[in-house]
């Protein structure tokens, strides 16, 4: 496995502790094959929550909104708590109690930074849709400056960190394994369907290849 990451109180897990796991590749895989995630802080005194697309770059987490965001700008300035969540499945059990749910998370603590540089910026938003489609970046037509400044990226360390993980199928009670009650899993498969065309496409223009090798 690759390298592990310090646990700090923030970061232990202590319900399901059998399920913690702090190895980076653990961790960066989980993150890279959730779609979005959640991000979590305090705005005015209260609790909020943003829901956004990430990307990763080595050992930082990204993400972009409006420059005008008060949210944003919030977040640069106090600890954020990011989570993703892929779920596997349900796991039913012979009781009420034990039923649970395959997934797997992450969740990341930490103070965002802002991308100011404009190289910087451009090259991380690149990153973001080479993430969602590979090789897609070039056939775009390019960020002019004002797309450039309504947009901003935030990043931060994926440093403290934890990915928590089930799988398997349901733990009963022991005495509970005679009783003539059904039990299993029921995986829960995400899949891409076919692309669907712009109905403002100019007539001619035939889905690319980056596209098909990606979702068909």
């Amino acid at each position: 496995m690759g390298k592990e990451i310090t646990v700090t109180e923030r970061t232990r897990v202590r319900r399901g502790h059998d399920r913690a796991e702090f190895d980076r590749e653990v961790v960066n895989s989980i993150v890279d094959a959730a779609p979005f995630c959640t991000i979590a802080y305090l705005l005015d005194g209260a609790p909020a929550l943003t829901p956004t697309i990430h990307w990763r770059n080595g050992d930082r987490i990204y993400w972009h909104g409006s420059s005008a965001s008060r949210t944003l700008r919030r977040a640069a300035q106090a600890t954020v708590c990011l989570n993703v969540t892929l779920v596997d499945g349900y796991v039913l059990a012979r009781s009420a109690f034990h039923h649970s749910m395959n997934y797997r998370s992450v969740t990341i603590f930490g103070t965002p930074a802002i991308v100011e540089d404009a190289t910087q910026k451009t090259d991380a938003l690149r990153r973001m849709v080479d993430h969602i489609v590979p090789g897609r970046w070039k056939h775009l037509r390019a960020m002019n400056e004002t797309e450039l400044k309504a947009t901003r990226v935030m990043w931060m360390p994926i440093e403290e960190a934890s990915a928590k993980v089930r799988s398997g199928g349901p733990v009963d009670d022991d005495e509970d394994y005679g009783l003539n009650i059904w039990a299993g899993t029921v995986p829960i498969r995400s899949c891409f369907e076919a692309p669907v065309p712009d109905e403002r496409l100019k007539p001619g223009i035939k889905t690319p290849a980056h596209v098909r090798n990606r979702f068909e």
